[in-house]
């Protein structure tokens, strides 16, 4: 990408598009398109078409999406498989339609098996059962996948498929009914701490594994991404169904933890002194999922952000923000 090249983010008010602005603006890109919901509804394929139409961005970092946690999830799988369907299908065919040089296509670790092979290869996807909880979102992200691929194919397109890991950082969803479990947890024990609840509950056994990466860094990831040369670039878009697999790649730190790790490093974090109990009666997700990402090393980048100073940095937006959950939308975020 030069420096004077249009490039649009479309969800930039979320976790990841708002990382992206901060990465994108710290390199000197000086053309960045944006959005609000209120002003283009992606959802709407008139809209989006006639946005591309007029602006004629070449570069597309597709971040808009729909997302939650479990309960989120469970509650209105409807709005999780169509919303993200319609979105990522406006986008991809929008670019298309107006010669976008390059795409990144934003999934979800989700998109692997549940009781997938650890770490998590591309050459899993579509070897088992998903997750039940969020399989909506994850049968969504995978269409995604399927469609970068088929342009590819039939029309010659450069859309790469990102998958990152669980993402943290600022700008993150602290309502506690659609959140991912990070932001969640800092949530829980902030209000606990202040009102001196002497204890927290936090869903599951606390056993399942989860690795996690700070949005910054993953928007360098993308950008870096974006940027390789075509000799690095194209090899990932798997052109060929046939020969070759999807155009995927992993995203992640290469390590995990237990959600009990994870819950005693978010009460150290906020300063609570109580007691964590876990709810074995609530669901926990899927057992472990820690990706693959060795691609990325081989392609000269990793992760620079130690996940307890991202932790601190998390909790730090946290008490930036006025966080009331009138002010939340309900039933999972739609971040643009």
């Amino acid at each position: 990408m030069n420096l004077q090249d249009k490039i649009f983010i479309a969800g930039h008010l979320g976790l990841v598009g708002s990382a992206l602005i901060r990465r994108l603006e710290a390199g000197g890109y000086l053309n960045l398109l944006t959005r609000t919901h209120a002003e283009l509804n992606l959802i709407n394929q008139a809209e989006t078409e006639d946005f591309f139409e007029q602006e004629k961005p070449e570069y597309v970092f597709l971040a808009a999406a729909k997302v939650g946690g479990i309960l989120a999830n469970n509650n209105y799988p409807t709005d999780f498989i169509y919303q993200n369907l319609a979105i990522q299908t406006n986008i991809i065919h929008a670019a298309y339609k107006n010669q976008v040089k390059r795409l990144l296509f934003l999934g979800s670790s989700c998109i692997y098996p549940r009781d997938c092979p650890q770490p998590m290869k591309k050459e899993h996807l579509l070897t088992g059962p998903l997750e039940s909880t969020n399989r909506p979102y994850a049968l969504a992200k995978i269409a995604g996948i399927e469609m970068c691929w088929s342009y590819k194919r039939q029309y010659g397109t450069q859309y790469l498929a990102v998958m990152p890991t669980n993402l943290y950082g600022p700008g993150d969803n602290y309502e506690l009914n659609n959140s991912h479990v990070l932001p969640a947890l800092i949530r829980k024990f902030h209000e606990a701490k202040n009102s001196r609840a002497p204890n927290v509950t936090v869903w599951g056994t606390g056993t399942p594994r989860r690795e996690f990466l700070y949005s910054d860094d993953m928007a360098d990831a993308c950008v870096h991404l974006m940027n390789l040369t075509d000799d690095k670039f194209l090899p990932l878009l798997a052109a060929n169904r046939n020969y070759g697999l999807s155009p995927v790649i992993n995203i992640g730190v290469g390590k995990d933890i237990t959600i009990k790790e994870l819950a005693e490093l978010v009460k150290q974090a906020v300063g609570y002194e109580g007691e964590i109990i876990y709810d074995p009666s609530k669901p926990g997700g899927t057992p472990r999922k820690l990706l693959d990402s060795s691609r990325n090393l081989e392609l000269g980048w990793q992760a620079s952000t130690s996940f307890y100073e991202g932790l601190r940095l998390a909790y730090s937006d946290f008490l930036r923000r006025d966080v009331r959950i009138d002010q939340c939308a309900v039933g999972g975020a739609l971040p643009y």
